[in-house]
Parts: structure tokens; C-alpha cells; sequence
């Protein structure tokens, strides 16, 4: 646990640090890394032990109110944020909110805009699901020669531009092993092995939030299950209101508020007068 000032300048404990994460180089998977969207799931995860969270840069302070000692990556959206001052004041909004980092993978110029601001910036490479397009579709990255030495070529530019880490997704292990031991980036794994210093899933693919679940993750648990009896919960509660509104059953005499017959008298006697 380490005491900082955030962007604040609020006293404030972190798991942990860029400092920290920086010290952890070569040891893999020292650290856990999951999203959260709200503060319920961010203080689930932070109870859990897990270290590191990414969120939406809108959601910073809800997430922040939920899990005060995590280190907290903002994802910069796209839309969101495009032009250079955009960018900016998004990221520093989320900073002042109470994120610790930002991603992106936008190019690297706008890497080099937040870096030289100090910002911790974690980058994206391997497998961009924005950017599938450009490798065909939904695949690794990174199973050809020329393709793993391209990837190299672009983690050493990511770390030339000034970013601290960068989240690796769908590289085959032994590759991404590789990566990370010629890299100073902090590395964080997405369905790229134990290889990386960071291991990160989706909070929605560990819970099973939904019915299934992509390769490279596991369920922990069954939310979907959970969803589907408080969905058919749901509609008997509903069916049986509309079935004892139509039969007069509700509202009862105990669910409505009464008054004396002499005094309904008075205020019906005043109405027609």
C-alpha cells in the first residue's frame, strides 16, 4: 500500500503505483487488472484483492467512490475525445476524478501529448477490437514472423512516444513472453498468456454476465443464471398485478387511505355546493 496525492492533490492509498508497476518488471503476472463501470463492481473487485481497474473516463468518480485504493486506468473513448484539446481535457478530467492513468490507442502522437504532460499513458496493441478490420477479424496477432516483428517494432514505438504500459491483446503466449522481456512497458495481458507483468479480464466475462464466453476468458461465475430468474421473477410479479387489477384485487381496503363516512358527507356536500 503506498500513500499519494492524486491529481487532486487528495491524500490518498493505492494498491498500487506506476512506480510500483514499473519495479514489478519481469515479474509475471504480479499484478490483476479488471473493468468496472460502477462502484458496486469496483468495490467487489478492490474487496477481492485485485489491484487495478479500467473504466470509462465518464465513469471515473462513480468507480473511484466504490474502490478508493485501486490504480485506476480512464479509457479515453473515441468519440468522446478527438481533437487534441479534447483529448487533453477528457484526460485530465479523469484525473482529477480520481483515475491514476489513461488508455488509448489513438495514434502515438496523442500518446506523446498526454505523456509530456506527465499523464501515465497505457497504450493498445496486438488484437484492436475497433481495428479488427485491418487484421481480418477476430484473431491473434502476431503468428507470423513478419507479423510478431512488426508487433515488436510497435511496442518499442509505443515506449519511444513516452507510454508506461500498454495492454496486449490476443498475442500467443510465447510471443507475448517475448515482448515483454525486450520491453520496458509495463505489460498487460488479454488473452496473451501469463507472459506480462499485468493479467487482465473483463469483469462480465469472470462473473458470466453473459451466455458465452470468449476463448481467452474463464467463468468464475453465472451471472446470466442469476439474471434470467430475477427476469422470470420479474414478469410472475407483473402477471399477477395486471391479473389482480382486472379481477378488482388490488387496490385493497389496507393499501389506500380512508376517511369517515360523516366527513366524505361534509367534503361531498361542499363539492356540490
Amino acid at each position: 500500500m503506498a500513500r499519494i496525492f492524486d491529481w487532486a492533490v487528495r491524500d490518498s492509498t493505492r494498491l498500487a503505483t506506476v512506480a510500483s508497476l514499473r519495479q514489478a518488471k519481469g515479474r509475471h503476472a504480479a499484478f490483476a487488472q479488471v473493468t468496472c463501470d460502477s462502484a458496486v463492481e469496483a468495490a467487489a473487485a478492490e474487496a477481492a484483492g485485485i489491484e487495478l481497474a479500467i473504466c470509462r473516463a465518464r465513469n471515473v468518480a462513480e468507480v473511484r467512490r466504490g474502490a478508493p485504493r485501486m490504480f485506476l486506468t480512464a479509457a479515453l473513448g473515441f468519440a468522446e475525445a478527438v481533437t487534441d484539446d479534447e483529448i487533453l481535457r477528457t484526460a485530465f478530467k479523469a484525473l482529477t476524478d480520481g483515475a491514476d492513468a489513461v488508455i488509448t490507442a489513438r495514434r502515438l502522437s496523442v500518446v506523446s501529448l498526454l505523456a509530456a504532460e506527465d499523464i501515465p499513458v497505457m497504450g493498445h496493441l496486438g488484437f484492436v477490437p475497433r481495428k479488427s478490420t485491418w487484421v481480418g477479424g477476430v484473431r491473434a496477432v502476431g503468428k507470423t514472423v513478419d507479423e510478431a516483428v512488426e508487433l515488436h517494432h510497435r511496442f518499442r514505438r509505443l515506449e519511444e512516444a513516452g507510454a508506461f504500459a500498454v495492454e496486449a491483446e490476443l498475442i500467443p503466449a510465447p510471443l507475448m513472453a517475448e515482448l515483454s522481456r525486450r520491453s520496458g512497458l509495463v505489460t498487460v495481458s488479454l488473452g496473451s498468456g501469463q507472459g506480462a507483468e499485468v493479467v487482465f479480464l473483463f469483469t462480465s466475462d469472470i462473473c458470466g454476465e453473459t451466455e458465452t464466453t470468449p476463448r481467452h476468458a474463464r467463468r468464475y461465475g453465472d451471472l446470466a443464471r442469476l439474471a434470467r430468474e430475477i427476469q422470470a421473477e420479474r414478469l410472475r410479479a407483473l402477471t399477477a398485478f395486471r391479473q389482480d387489477v382486472t379481477a378488482g384485487h388490488f387496490p385493497a381496503p389496507q393499501e389506500t387511505a380512508s376517511l369517515p363516512q360523516a366527513l366524505l358527507d361534509e367534503i361531498t356536500q361542499r363539492l356540490d355546493t
